[in-house]
């Protein structure tokens, strides 16, 4: 058997991003970027207020305070969106909103809670006094958004290979970009295999299951930037395991990933058909729970197969597929929420590198883990309960409380 280091470094040799297309940016949320976005101007484009106040030269407002206030003369309504048309004089002040561009000679704002005029904007009257009161002084800068502070024209803004959060969407709209280039989305097919095994909506006769993994692998496949592609259950016998791959292949699929049918067992067909039509680079390795993962292509479709038992098929998920969509997808940096934990009581192994469901919480200044139960690759109801898999090392069979291990977050 393969160690999982090993066997993830060869599955990952296999995988290259996919091509490009160009997508609105309505359409972007969740996009993975094709190339970097530089920014074609400034940001903030022009110097502007930050507050509702007026605009001032803060030397004029040196020694203003609320026993003795500076007076000084508005010429000037500056709205939002309005380019101003006085330059400040000596002891000149123009009314500003927030986002509106500073006049010239003005080099900082007041807020309108610092001058006379609070109340009367508070009544929602909003006549342009003559005179106002100033009852704080300001530094030069206060309450003013320098042009190109946030952003330089020419910087780049976004990598490539960086996924498109809202903030990214917000941010490329400053920018104007209706239009951006992003990786195209992986499209996967997937195959649930074995007699027993009925669609949800279907009643369970005896010796039947529901077909839960379709399920959950569809919802992380798409929350990993792919399509999935469900092409339904898959009797035993070779004759249908071969047609539902060749749909596969003939749906363009970029991968094929199917739970069951690639152990040792007398009715398990997946793995035969593949070797016929394609080769399996591997189809064991030295991990728990699900040890039966394999790893090919199908007529040149690269193939994963993934236990049947849920938690199997989950792990095996997480620690081989994510990666692969992750890097067929185009994100630049594939990264794990992974922390150091120490456990609250001692956990048996049997060697394998293991993959356990528990209960992290943090306490004490430290993360501290417990296993969240019994342990069987049957149990999906204890990855309800988990909020972290426990990662024990090759090689090693039992750990006391007390020990450091790392520890996967999920969600």
């Amino acid at each position: 058997m393969l160690s999982v280091s090993e066997a993830l470094q060869k599955l990952l040799s296999a995988f290259e991003p996919l091509g490009d297309e160009q997508v609105p940016l309505s359409g972007a949320a969740g996009r993975i970027l094709s190339e970097s976005v530089k920014s074609d101007i400034d940001l903030p484009l022009f110097t502007n207020s930050s507050m509702d106040g007026f605009a001032v030269r803060s030397a004029d407002v040196v020694s203003a305070s609320q026993d003795s206030p500076v007076f000084l003369k508005v010429v000037e309504d500056i709205p939002a969106g309005i380019s101003p048309k006085r330059i400040l004089q000596k002891d000149q002040t123009s009314r500003i909103m927030t986002g509106a561009p500073l006049p010239a000679g003005a080099d900082a704002v007041v807020p309108v809670e610092d001058t006379d005029q609070y109340d009367q904007q508070m009544r929602s009257t909003y006549d342009l006094p003559e005179i106002i009161k100033i009852f704080r002084p300001v530094q030069p800068g206060d309450y003013v958004r320098q042009k190109g502070e946030d952003v330089k024209q020419n910087a780049v803004v976004l990598e490539t290979g960086s996924p498109l959060k809202p903030q990214e969407l917000g941010i490329l709209a400053m920018l104007g970009k209706a239009v951006i280039s992003v990786y195209r989305k992986p499209r996967i097919s997937i195959l649930s295999t074995g007699d027993e095994l009925v669609p949800v909506d279907q009643p369970l006769q005896s010796g039947q299951i529901h077909d839960s993994n379709a399920y959950t692998l569809s919802a992380l496949i798409d929350r990993d930037y792919a399509v999935p592609e469900y092409l339904g259950i898959v009797p035993d016998n070779e004759h249908a395991v071969r047609e539902y791959l060749l749909t596969a292949v003939q749906n363009q699929a970029d991968l094929i990933l199917t739970s069951a049918g690639v152990s040792v067992g007398v009715f398990d067909y997946v793995r035969s058909v593949v070797e016929s039509d394609g080769e399996l680079s591997f189809w064991r390795v030295n991990m728990r729970p699900g040890k039966p993962i394999a790893f090919g292509n199908f007529q040149g479709v690269p193939f994963i197969g993934l236990p049947g038992n849920p938690v199997s098929a989950f792990v095996g998920y997480e620690v081989f597929v994510r990666p692969a969509l992750l890097k067929l997808s185009g994100v630049s940096a594939v990264q794990r929420d992974q922390v150091k934990a120490r456990l609250m009581e001692g956990i048996e192994s049997d060697g394998r590198e293991s993959y356990l469901r528990g209960i992290l919480k943090f306490q004490d200044h430290e993360w501290v883990a417990k296993l969240t139960g019994h342990q069987g690759s049957g149990n999906l109801f204890s990855l309800i309960q988990a909020n972290a898999l426990l990662i024990i090392p090759s090689g090693v069979k039992s750990l006391p409380a007390g020990s450091v291990i790392d520890a996967w977050l999920l969600g």
